[in-house]
């Protein structure tokens, strides 16, 4: 899965690639779709949510340049594949899934795999964690229409928000917090499920 998925579509960051190499993929789907965990595409998780293709999982945390010791904000947990791969690398994650059973389903399993720096809470994103902030890095893993400002305000100065922004098809974006304000950069396209709550008002 990392060479032909993820190294051979130009991520190389070796923290990134050893993480994605070390999280149990298979243990943190649904017993359903279990064979194909390691497949190169998004699988469904219930509650009309996926997990994403390992290289789209791979390319954010790249983008979002997590190293040790960062506090990491992650909007949308799904099954808690990404907020694992994000521990693995040694950073405290705060993730927020607004599907409550499955908020539970993957604070549960985080733990049953020893993942303790993750911190799993159940609600809406739109806000952030205000409490826990500033962060060095937000990862979303919903699209919302435009980029919520509470988000963004989250970061640390030199920190940076990786988001799909849009609807159908969206468009992922790097946004760095500057001492002067926020720079902005687009990546690919990209498809994930619409972020809910007051995303849609």
């Amino acid at each position: 899965m990392v060479r032909a998925q993820i190294e051979e579509r130009g991520v190389s960051n070796p923290a990134v690639l050893a993480a994605m190499r070390a999280v149990p993929r298979h243990q943190l789907v649904p017993a359903a779709v279990r064979e194909d965990a390691y497949g190169d595409h998004p699988l469904p998780i219930g509650f009309d949510q996926t997990i994403s293709q390992p290289y789209i999982v791979a390319l954010m945390t790249d983008l979002a340049d997590v190293q040790p010791g960062d506090k990491v904000l992650e909007i949308g947990t799904g099954s808690g594949y990404q907020a694992a791969v994000l521990a693995e690398m040694g950073a405290r994650v705060f993730s927020i899934e607004i599907v409550e059973p499955l908020a539970a389903r993957a604070a549960a399993d985080l733990e049953r795999l020893g993942y303790r720096r993750v911190q799993v809470r159940a609600g809406g994103g739109w806000r952030g964690w205000p409490s826990e902030a500033p962060f060095d890095a937000v990862i979303v893993t919903a699209a919302p229409p435009e980029v919520p400002a509470p988000l963004k305000e989250q970061l640390r100065v030199g920190g940076r928000l990786v988001i799909p922004v849009g609807e159908d098809i969206q468009e992922l974006r790097v946004i760095r917090r500057t001492a002067q304000g926020f720079e902005e950069e687009p990546t690919i396209a990209v498809r994930f499920v619409p972020m809910t709550g007051e995303a849609q008002r």
